[in-house]
């Protein structure tokens, strides 16, 4: 890297800054606005036209729960941004979708365990992916209106990250009280089925906000983009756009998932701070990636619809830097000579290899809206997204960083957006 900036010491306080002195990077919390601010004043201080576009977003408290039948208690865990109770109520149960269709739940507490319970449920509102049987399954619980869900999952890396047991329902447009558990757990709690249970939940919802940072440089598009986002030249001009979440889930301190993707892009803001090229360039943190509204990707999308086109290519970095392995560019419709250009960089990279395609990341919003996209991860990460048990937990910390490989990708990264834009 050029100048005389010692960079490895750079990108290792970058990582103590955003995973141990900020402790809650969730959308919504102070810490995860510290992050916002902080990405945003180091853009800002390497002469970057910056936003910071706000939306409403929930922060969440939870105090715990307790669930206690007439002779033993259970260990549940309060589902994230579930509504807090104090109740009491007849315990049911339902282990399939047919099972639920015929029972009468009002007024009970339901456990929901074995097969209707292998995956955790999409979010009401979450365009991107909702099965109809998720969607019917939502239905049922909410015309059902029973007091209160309890959930006995096991495990399910590709939609829940390594977390054992997982939240089934994590769902801030879900307003039943539910809580959740191991499959053993729920085993020994339908012995209970017939009886009256109680259920605390100490768990509150905190009205909040939270916003993307977008940073433009190069172009006439980065430099009039704050006055004349909905001119013509803003929509057309031609732009490379690399993203990284900067939100983590609360509990973990979010060091693959996703703060070395933001460090990449913090360095990226460093080495292209005197790009002057004909492409813009645009750096955006986007805020809720690991949240279930998404309202980060959906607030862009919503401001930029009408923009897509202007997209050349999108680089979204999660996963990366993982100390196992080497890194790995997976490969979204580049067109022919794009294509070539990125996997001769791969070849004159030993340390990053191609990977197969998978969904998992910002980066699927812009292949849906038919732009080439180039994901950015760990091979690691990649080979074992459906079984392991790092990302959503507190496993996933600064120790398990290689900052060289971080390194390595912010320089990769730049090389390819300067061959690109030349």
């Amino acid at each position: 890297m050029n100048d005389k900036t010692d960079w490895l010491p750079l990108c290792e306080d970058y990582l103590r800054r955003l995973c141990i002195e900020i402790s809650d990077r969730s959308v919504g919390s102070e810490g995860n606005r510290e992050a916002t601010r902080f990405f945003s004043r180091e853009l800002k201080s390497l002469g970057w036209k910056t936003e910071t576009p706000e939306f409403p977003a929930l922060d969440w408290h939870d105090g715990g729960s307790y669930l206690r039948s007439r002779d033993r208690s259970f260990e549940v865990q309060t589902s994230p941004y579930s509504p807090g109770c104090d109740l009491e109520a007849p315990l049911l149960s339902a282990s399939s979708v047919k099972e639920l269709e015929s029972l009468h739940i009002r007024g009970s507490l339901l456990l929901l365990h074995g097969e209707i319970a292998r995956e955790q449920l999409m979010p009401k509102n979450f365009v991107f992916y909702n099965p109809e049987e998720h969607q019917h399954i939502i239905s049922l619980l909410e015309k059902g209106e029973p007091k209160a869900i309890l959930c006995a999952t096991s495990r399910n890396a590709a939609l829940a990250g390594g977390v054992y047991p997982f939240p089934m329902i994590e769902d801030g447009d879900f307003h039943i009280p539910s809580v959740y558990m191991t499959e053993e757990e729920g085993r020994a709690l339908l012995s209970c089925i017939g009886q009256t249970l109680t259920l605390q939940s100490d768990s509150t919802r905190i009205a909040s906000t939270a916003c993307n940072v977008i940073g433009r440089m190069g172009a006439e598009a980065a430099d009039n983009a704050e006055t004349a986002e909905n001119t013509e030249t803003a929509e057309t001009a031609e732009k490379i756009l690399v993203t990284a979440h900067i939100d983590a889930k609360k509990g973990t301190p979010g060091a693959i998932d996703n703060a070395t993707g933001v460090i990449i892009l913090l360095l990226l803001a460093r080495l292209l701070k005197d790009y002057r090229g004909k492409t813009a360039i645009e750096l955006l943190a986007f805020n809720g990636e690991d949240y279930y509204a998404v309202p980060g990707q959906m607030d862009y999308i919503r401001t930029n619809q009408n923009s897509f086109d202007s997209i050349r290519l999108n680089i979204n970095i999660d996963g990366a830097g993982f100390r196992e392995g080497p890194s790995c560019f997976s490969l979204f419709g580049l067109p022919a000579p794009m294509q070539q250009t990125v996997l001769n960089l791969i070849d004159e990279s030993p340390d990053i290899v191609e990977a197969e395609p998978w969904p998992q990341g910002d980066h699927s919003i812009f292949v849906q809206y038919g732009r080439p996209a180039l994901a950015v991860s760990s091979k690691w990460f990649i080979d074992n997204i459906d079984d392991q048990d790092i990302t959503h937990t507190p496993k996933d910390q600064p120790g398990i960083v290689d900052c060289s490989k971080v390194l390595n990708l912010a320089r990769s990264i730049h090389r390819l957006i300067l061959n690109l834009s030349s």
